[in-house]
């Protein structure tokens, strides 16, 4: 297909004369005079006049996907430029004197340039599409900064990306704001366009141009379990990472991704194709700090069953147990008592005791997380000052638990316990698979991985 060279700016007058003189084409411009109302802002004062103008009449079509009228006008302008205005909010610094200090919050005009073949591919009208195409509109012209094939992507318009793929548009091309189309396919319907990139070429290591984030990144992000398999299967670099130093592993471990399951399935999946759960962020975060962060409790008996090392600390030595304190109360409604837990079972170091004050702080709404903690020492020596650190309302919801926390320091703990703190601290960071060996009952096997039905309970 010959190279087509883009026009200026469409020219209302210029059209309106070619379009002018056809009464097929004033009939048409009246059956659609209420869509243009409605789907065009402001282009030409069209409020205020009694016809809308044959350039509003052909973006009309264009964005309702009217093939009839998008054949009969755009014939001559499949490769028009189209400016478009609109009306948005925009901040106005003023002088004091007219208004104020704070400036001045006004109705502005903003200009978008566009093309036809923009505007029906991100509405995923392939008719349409393939008019333009047929008219030979160039694929790759991007006036506003995207191509129509990065506009296809970002509405998961699987058949106008086939179609423009089979024209000649550039899998790879980028945009200005430094994407190419893969890194938009970041919805759950836009696999089928991702497999049609990959197919034609798309680079799957590609990176944004900002945060330096590969299209892994970006489905390791949003949750997207297919997408990820996908770009895994077409050599996606596992370990790749982000401007932040983050792996795609890292960003599945945040849980921004959806819900737990989702972001348990994402980490599974790169866990299994090779995906180092020891990797750094730029804060030297691992896996496990981020996992901890969110207090996603099976992934992190996922992460730990790969023997990372659950005592490793961040760049500003906080550790993992740390930082499921430090957010517990965030993420009630996942048990956090559970994930710290785990972590004991697997070895974590206890909080220092002269820093058991912090701990309340952090905690205190959280009896359960506060008894486990406790009864990981050997005995711990209650001070009453720490009843400073805990809020009054907290102190009286959780009245019977405190009152029976400070009302043991001092006290010498049972046997029971010492014998359970002598098992642990021997079989250390193994508790979670030796304990459950012993041939005891169950009851017991629950009590020395600190898993008791009363878990506020002080032992």
């Amino acid at each position: 297909m010959p190279h087509i060279h883009k026009q200026s700016p469409i020219n209302t007058q210029q059209m309106g004369c070619r379009a002018g003189g056809n009464t097929g084409v004033t009939t048409g411009m009246d059956s659609v005079r209420s869509k243009v109302l409605q789907k065009l802002r402001v282009i030409s004062e069209m409020g205020h006049q009694q016809h809308p103008a044959p350039e509003n009449i052909f973006l009309a079509a264009l964005e309702t996907g009217n093939l009839s009228l998008v054949q009969l006008l755009g014939s001559r302008h499949a490769n028009c430029v189209l400016n478009i205005r609109g009306e948005e909010m925009g901040y106005q610094a003023q002088t004091p004197a007219r208004f104020g200090l704070t400036g001045l919050w006004t109705l502005e005009y903003t200009q978008e340039l566009t093309s036809p073949l923009c505007i029906t591919a991100s509405h995923g009208y392939t008719e349409c599409v393939r008019y333009l195409l047929h008219r030979r509109a160039d694929p790759n012209a991007a006036p506003g900064g995207r191509s129509p094939l990065h506009e296809a992507c970002t509405g998961g318009h699987d058949s106008c990306v086939q179609l423009l793929l089979e024209h000649g548009a550039n899998p790879n091309h980028c945009s200005d704001d430094g994407l190419i189309p893969l890194h938009l396919c970041d919805i759950k319907t836009s696999l089928r366009c991702a497999e049609l990139l990959l197919q034609q070429g798309a680079h799957v290591n590609h990176t944004t141009e900002v945060m330096q984030e590969t299209p892994l990144h970006i489905a390791a992000r949003l949750g997207l379990l297919g997408h990820m398999r996908l770009y895994l299967r077409c050599g996606a670099d596992i370990n790749a990472k982000n401007i932040d130093g983050e792996t795609p592993l890292i960003t599945a471990c945040g849980g921004k991704g959806g819900n737990e399951d989702t972001c348990l399935q994402l980490c599974s999946l790169l866990l299994e194709n090779g995906a180092d759960p020891e990797a750094q962020d730029q804060q030297e975060r691992r896996a496990l700090h981020h996992a901890c962060r969110t207090v996603e409790h099976h992934m992190v008996e996922l992460l730990l069953n790969y023997d990372v090392d659950v005592n490793a600390a961040d760049y500003n030595g906080v550790l993992p147990l740390s930082c499921v304190l430090q957010n517990g109360e965030l993420y009630q409604g996942k048990k956090p008592h559970c994930t710290v837990r785990t972590l004991l079972n697997h070895g974590a170091r206890c909080v220092c005791p002269e820093a058991f004050g912090k701990v309340l702080r952090c905690c205190s709404g959280l009896p359960e997380v506060i008894a486990l903690l406790y009864n990981s020492y050997l005995n711990l020596q209650v001070c009453s000052k720490w009843r400073q650190d805990i809020p009054e309302d907290v102190f009286q919801t959780h009245l019977s638990f405190y009152t029976t926390f400070f009302n043991v320091s001092g006290s010498v703990r049972s046997l029971q316990h010492l014998c359970r703190f002598t098992l642990r601290k021997h079989f250390g960071s193994q508790c979670y698979l030796i304990i459950p060996l012993l041939p005891v009952p169950t009851v017991i096997k629950d009590y020395l991985l600190l898993a008791t039905e009363q878990s506020s309970c002080l032992l």
